[in-house]
């Protein structure tokens, strides 16, 4: 069982993984990305009882969608979708490394340590602001065929985890900001609602 996100990785395309896009911008997403202040973001995700082809289609279109806007991280509920779902590639450059698609995945592990590094969002396009989260985690979560499966994951990888599992808990990055001045100009100068943000705890 692979249990590293280069392991992982391996492993999808040694049998051939279900989910495979052509990593390039179409001239229309086939999936809306919704936009910070819209009300779907913030609603919880449903688990995934059953993963079938219609699942796998749905993460089909949420990469392409990813890629025609150029990101490297896409929830299910940034397009309208309240299932818990998200696909991830960091690695755009390469076409032949798979991406990482994840159903009900769950954080059962994570470092004491903790690192700040700079987060954007597709759906808050424009804003980047620093965010502490823990550097590592491991994670358990069913593949694109509903296998169970755990994985450990750190830098910009276990980042991208955590910042697409709190879209499916209706929660932003924005959200985690500690840095309220730098997250009020942030986000006036790129035209968005300043009363949007809900703290976390």
């Amino acid at each position: 069982m692979p249990r590293s996100f280069a392991q992982l990785a391996r492993s999808a395309e040694k049998t051939k993984a279900a989910i495979h896009v052509a990593k390039e911008a179409l001239d229309v997403a086939p999936l809306e990305i919704h936009k910070f202040g819209d009300r779907v973001l913030r609603q919880s995700s449903r688990r995934i009882s059953k993963v079938d082809e219609p699942i796998r289609d749905l993460a089909r279109d949420m990469l392409r969608s990813m890629y025609t806007a150029k990101g490297i991280g896409l929830a299910a509920p940034q397009v309208g979708v309240h299932k818990q779902l998200l696909v991830i590639d960091i690695d755009l450059e390469t076409a032949s490394t798979p991406p990482i698609v994840l159903i009900n995945p769950e954080i059962i592990g994570s470092s004491a340590t903790l690192e700040t590094y700079e987060e954007g969002c597709l759906s808050i396009p424009g804003v980047y602001l620093n965010v502490v989260r823990p550097s590592a985690i491991r994670l358990s979560f069913r593949d694109e065929m509903g296998r169970p499966r755990k994985m450990n994951a750190d830098g910009l990888v276990a980042r991208c985890i955590q910042h697409e599992m709190d879209h499916l808990n209706g929660v932003l990055f924005v959200d985690r900001v500690t840095d309220q001045e730098d997250l009020t100009r942030e986000l006036r100068e790129n035209g968005f609602n300043r009363d949007f943000v809900q703290g976390v705890s």
